[in-house]
């Protein structure tokens, strides 16, 4: 399933830590990329970039200083969205009606203050719980519903780092880069 994420509304000083983990969540949990949206954080991209260098896969980050017509073309060439919201339809009653479509998805996550054109162009408003919670949460929670689970079981190519699963003890395997 190709799935991306819109993060809207990002701002450098104050969102730079969550909208990391929005990044890492999106990657980890079987995303192909992310779009940020609001101002440009150069840096973040480059960490984020710098994290799928040195632990794998395909995961790619772009910047788009207004979406407002980003969702209309995702959903013109084809694609849904997703809006993530406390306010939405329960997950659980529509994720496997998601899931049916086939069609490639667009989540949304909020950033401030999301503005009402999202909830209403989005093919699906759905909450995470209907209470106050971060977008890291709604988006690992929602992920993991839709690949019902099977984004433990992805590889990321090129990895140089990847960590031995142990109930004690840390091991990280190193792939050298040696000529």
């Amino acid at each position: 399933m190709n799935i991306s994420i819109l993060r809207l509304d990002h701002r450098r000083r104050r969102d730079a830590r969550i909208t990391t983990h929005v990044c890492l969540t999106a990657r980890a949990f079987g995303a192909s990329d992310i779009v940020l949206s609001g101002e440009k954080d150069q840096k973040l991209m480059e960490n984020v970039e710098d994290v799928v260098k040195r632990w794998g896969g395909s995961f790619s980050i772009n910047y788009k200083k207004n979406w407002d017509n980003y969702m209309e073309e995702w959903q013109k060439q084809g694609g849904e969205v997703v809006h993530l919201t406390m306010y939405g339809s329960p997950v659980q009653e529509v994720v496997s009606e998601i899931q049916k479509t086939g069609k490639k998805k667009l989540v949304v996550v909020g950033g401030s203050r999301v503005p009402t054109k999202v909830y209403k162009s989005a093919d699906w408003n759905v909450s995470i719980t209907n209470q106050p919670h971060s977008e890291v949460s709604s988006l690992g929670v929602f992920l993991h519903m839709l690949m019902e689970g099977k984004e433990f079981e992805l590889k990321f190519e090129g990895a140089d780092l990847e960590v031995v699963p142990k109930a004690e003890g840390k091991e990280v395997l190193t792939k050298k880069n040696d000529p």
